[in-house]
């Protein structure tokens, strides 16, 4: 009995070790093969609807370019801050930030006790330089008659020279506050006087207000004259040695992508500041009203022809933020070969990579990555 429960455990082990090594192979059997994601089989009429051609790359001489941003900005000469020479009070505003102003514009009238003064200055300056010119000229007579002595000609002729100094230094004074001295009369003193625009441009910064008091040292407004605008450029260490003055720069706004300002490099800051940066100053050649100071800039520096490696643009495909080529394996068979991109120049853009490829993809690559990225979707 012990033999025959004996026999029968033991055959039923031997079952049971049986049905899981078909199992087991079972499992293998439907587990599928692993697929390579960077491959893809097309068939000899897939190939030839979605029109396929292969090729090499070429070396085509193209014009290596330095990608860049900045600012547009206004030369330091072009810039203007307006201040008022003797200080007083805002008696009148007439401008407001971004009006456009012409030449000789009035901009303000400030007023202070010290024009009226320095008026009535140069007038009774005036008025006793006629009195010491009759008194030289009636000493002068008598000194050559020996009718008066000599220190008495002297201290005259003295007293009107410094008289005549002192008349035209007042002068000066007046002219610097925008006051005509040839045209000031006991009829015509101020007690306020004008600030007029020193350029035809447009006002940036008003930095007063009406009544409030000014020193000479205050900068009042400031200007611009947009008409010469340059581009102010950011270039890294590593890239400022193949800068060169006179090199073509293409720039373009965030705002306006497709209009291309032309520019030359004009200026090369000869040092390189704490963030391994130096900068560059561009002569925009074709500048408009829509391009305004402050204006972020993307450009693209030419830095010279060179040889690389290219292929058509049609042959580069881009996925996930990548770029790439599709490399021909055999038989119809593609592999997806990461690459980089550079300048593209007449329907041609250069790759860079560091793979030898034999035989790529030229035309429709795209259709391949879509057979790709579809049929593995589908496969899943």
């Amino acid at each position: 009995m012990k033999t025959q429960i004996l026999v029968g455990l033991v055959g039923l082990a031997f079952l049971l070790a049986c049905n899981s090594a078909g199992k087991n192979e079972t499992v293998r059997a439907e587990k599928p093969a692993a697929v390579n994601q960077d491959e893809v089989q097309l068939t000899d009429e897939q190939a030839k609807n979605a029109g396929i051609l292969t090729g090499k790359i070429e070396q085509k001489a193209m014009h290596s370019t330095l990608n860049v941003n900045g600012v547009v900005d206004v030369p330091p000469e072009n810039t203007y801050s307006v201040s008022v020479p003797m200080g007083g009070y805002i008696k009148k505003m007439i401008i407001l930030p971004g009006m456009p102003v012409k030449k000789g514009a009035v901009l303000a009238l400030v007023e202070d006790q010290q024009y009226i003064q320095l008026q009535q200055d140069y007038l009774t300056s005036g008025n006793r330089l006629k009195f010491l010119a009759a008194d030289y000229t009636r000493q002068k007579g008598l000194n050559q008659t020996k009718a008066t002595s000599d220190k008495i000609f002297q201290q005259t002729e003295s007293d009107y020279n410094n008289q005549k100094v002192l008349v035209k230094a007042l002068a000066q004074k007046l002219r610097l506050i925008g006051i005509d001295p040839e045209t000031l009369n006991e009829n015509s003193i101020t007690r306020d006087v004008k600030i007029c625009s020193p350029i035809s441009g447009y006002v940036t910064k008003v930095n007063v207000n009406t009544g409030k008091f000014v020193n000479a040292t205050d900068i009042l407004f400031e200007l611009i004259r947009p008409g010469d605008l340059h581009a102010n450029l950011t270039v890294f260490e590593r890239d400022a040695a193949s800068l060169k003055i006179g090199q073509e720069v293409i720039c373009h706004t965030t705002a306006d992508p497709e209009k291309k300002y032309i520019a030359k490099i004009h200026l090369i800051t000869p040092n390189i500041e704490g963030d391994r940066t130096t900068s560059i100053h561009c002569d925009i050649l074709n500048s408009d009203n829509k391009l305004l100071p402050g204006t972020f800039l993307n450009a693209a520096i030419s830095i010279g022809t060179s040889k690389v490696d290219a292929l058509p643009e049609d042959a580069v495909v881009k996925w996930e933020n990548k770029y790439y080529v599709f490399e021909e394996l055999g038989n119809k068979r593609y592999k997806m070969i990461p690459v980089g991109i550079g300048t593209a120049l007449d329907g041609f853009i250069e790759i860079k990579t560091s793979k030898k490829l034999s035989n790529v993809v030229t035309k429709n690559a795209y259709a391949i990555l879509m057979k790709m990225k579809n049929g593995g979707e589908e496969g899943e």
